[in-house]
């Protein structure tokens, strides 16, 4: 009957994760983080019987590159990331803080400046509705040519190639490719270099003689053209990462 009940439980928890956005679900666990536990407790019996953990993986990977790399483990669950690499600088963030390496937050608002991290790491962690936050958020903390690594369900994905041209759209080149492990696939990209799709309303040479209202009317039009642009971009993504739910047994 225990285990039933936990089991109940997870598929619940993990529903709640897959199905909310981030930040409903950061408030869900910060109201009762007793709920993140028993999470990844279910969720760590799920991975057990996986023939490899993409974690390990991942360390694998990060255990190569110097240690003055700067990681961020978005989605970090017991920080495995930054235990093991202890002599790695890694930043290690979760909706709880289960422990004093984890920064509690909602990973689309990291307490992290634009343009500092070496690389940033998604491990099963692209799970709320506004996963595509969380990816703008990634962009916006990565230094201009540094690494982002995603290991996700393969399950989830309904077309890898369109998954990387959103990828593409929102700032990343596509370099590699492993769909090897028949549980999930491994997608490595890295930030391109910065264009916003428009002239700065303040610097461009273009605007130079325009009065202030013009130069409003500008800048208005073009964060119309963003907004658009932004709302085409979640429409894409709905349909490209599936929830990951258990079915019961």
């Amino acid at each position: 009957m225990k285990d039933k009940l936990s089991g109940s439980r997870f598929r619940w928890l993990n529903e709640q994760l897959y199905t909310t956005p981030g930040d409903e679900s950061f408030t869900l666990f910060q109201e009762k983080p007793e709920l993140f536990e028993h999470y990844h407790a279910g969720f760590r019996h799920q991975v057990e019987s996986w023939p490899t953990n993409p974690v390990d993986v991942m360390i694998e990977y990060l255990q190569s590159l110097p240690t003055s790399t700067v990681i961020a483990d978005m989605g970090c669950g017991d920080a495995k990331i930054a235990h093991t690499l202890t002599k790695h600088k890694v930043l290690s963030f979760d909706l709880v803080a289960k422990n004093d390496k984890v920064v509690a937050c909602d990973i689309a608002k990291l307490p992290l400046p634009k343009d500092f991290v070496d690389v940033v790491v998604f491990c099963l962690s692209l799970m709320g509705t506004n996963y595509v936050d969380f990816i703008r958020e990634a962009h916006r903390v990565l230094k201009e040519g540094s690494e982002l690594k995603i290991a996700e369900v393969i399950s989830r994905f309904s077309d890898v190639d369109a998954f990387i041209e959103l990828m593409d759209e929102l700032g990343f080149e596509f370099m590699d490719k492993d769909d090897s492990n028949k549980m999930f696939i491994l997608l490595d990209f890295v930030k391109k270099p910065s264009y916003e799709g428009g002239v700065d309303a303040e610097d461009s040479e273009v605007l130079k003689g325009l009065n202030m209202k013009q130069k409003k009317a500008l800048k208005k039009g073009l964060s119309g053209g963003k907004s658009a642009n932004a709302n085409n971009i979640a429409r894409k993504a709905k349909d490209l990462l599936k929830p990951c739910l258990y079915k019961k047994r």
